[in-house]
């Protein structure tokens, strides 16, 4: 029985079939990455400058950190507006534990456990008061605000706790340390995600609420937990903006509900649950901080670009709800009928695209 020997012609292996080349969303978000990368550069001279680039990082650690925390919600079918107003009030709480001399390990922890509490009772009332996860952290959204006013009493607080500072705002070398928290909790929330059955459960919650429930698995536990996890991360990032703006004040974390999810969902996260992964979403919220950037380099106002940001939003959610991937595919699947018959031993899937014999195209190889 004879073969057609292999022989690689571009990124096709050919052996008699054509093998579709997936890129992947990671990928797509690098070109992407790139893209963007090039077009600051022809924008203003400043962008590719070491500053400049160190202040993208700083700027877009806390939304990553931000954008994780928002992610372990969405893909569990939720979302979580709140964390902007949860930042705030770890900021204020830091600072004032600070400011009546109590360590900084002290303070830190204190305003984590704060935090964490916070995102326990949204958990809990959207497992068990079942009420919508919209509704529920858009009114902690205003309490965690309120409190971190409360606690504020006036003014801000200005921090001066040298170990706190280093730690939250400083450098280790030539790397900023928030670039470096942001990285770990990166690498963290994937390995969690990926390597271990808690992740495997909040995937499968998300993809299939009923079927998860119907299989025996805790369902309303791993929902606790994700949203515990992103009220401890919300205040995470709170101390890293505490750490960089030297202070704590009731008023920061504005509109940082926005850019999580705007990070979320530029990073593939689909909002009706069970896809996504933390790395992708870190890279979102770097694609973020550079179009935000290039557009304070351009001189745009702050209003146009809150315009901007939506439509991006908009376009990213499109994208990753299924209409989008169901048109491209539509598109391509007609560019290969007007472009002449397929390739011998091809057969056309359902939506127009070319599959190779014996390949059985699964559901998650679609999301991918």
């Amino acid at each position: 029985m004879s073969s057609t020997p292999a022989r690689f012609d571009g990124d096709v292996l050919r052996t008699g079939r054509r093998i579709p080349f997936r890129l992947g969303t990671l990928g797509y978000l690098i070109v992407v990455l790139l893209v963007v990368g090039i077009i600051g550069s022809l924008v203003s001279e400043h962008f590719l400058s070491v500053r400049n680039i160190e202040n993208i990082l700083v700027a877009a650690s806390v939304v990553a950190i931000l954008g994780v925390a928002q992610f372990f919600v969405v893909v569990t079918r939720g979302i979580d507006l709140s964390v902007g107003s949860i930042a705030a009030l770890a900021t204020v709480i830091v600072a004032v534990l600070l400011r009546q001399g109590h360590s900084a390990f002290v303070a830190v922890l204190l305003a984590l456990l704060a935090c964490a509490l916070a995102g326990l009772v949204n958990g809990a009332l959207v497992v068990f008061g079942r009420i919508a996860p919209f509704v529920v952290t858009l009114a902690m959204m205003s309490i965690a605000r309120g409190v971190a006013f409360i606690i504020q009493v006036g003014t801000l607080i200005v921090i001066s706790n040298s170990s706190f500072l280093h730690v939250f705002g400083g450098k280790t070398g030539a790397v900023p340390n928030p670039v470096l928290i942001a990285v770990v909790v990166a690498v963290l929330a994937a390995a969690v995600m990926r390597f271990t059955t808690v992740g495997r459960r909040l995937y499968a919650f998300g993809g299939n609420p009923e079927a998860a429930r119907l299989s025996g698995l805790p369902v309303r536990r791993d929902q606790l937990t994700a949203y515990v996890i992103s009220g401890l991360l919300a205040g995470l990032a709170g101390l890293v903006l505490a750490g960089r703006l030297q202070q704590g004040s009731s008023l920061v974390g504005q509109g940082y509900e926005l850019d999580s999810i705007a990070a979320t969902v530029v990073g593939g996260t689909s909002l009706f649950g069970g896809v996504g992964d933390p790395i992708s979403t870190v890279v979102g919220a770097l694609i973020i901080g550079m179009i935000s950037n290039i557009m304070n380099l351009a001189g745009i106002q702050s209003e146009p670009q809150l315009v901007i940001r939506g439509v991006v939003i908009l376009v990213a959610v499109f994208l990753t709800s299924g209409g989008g991937t169901a048109l491209l595919r539509r598109g391509r699947g007609r560019r290969r009928r007007g472009g002449g018959a397929a390739d011998p031993g091809t057969a056309p899937s359902q939506d127009g695209i070319e599959q190779a014999p014996g390949v059985v195209e699964t559901a998650s190889s679609r999301q991918s």
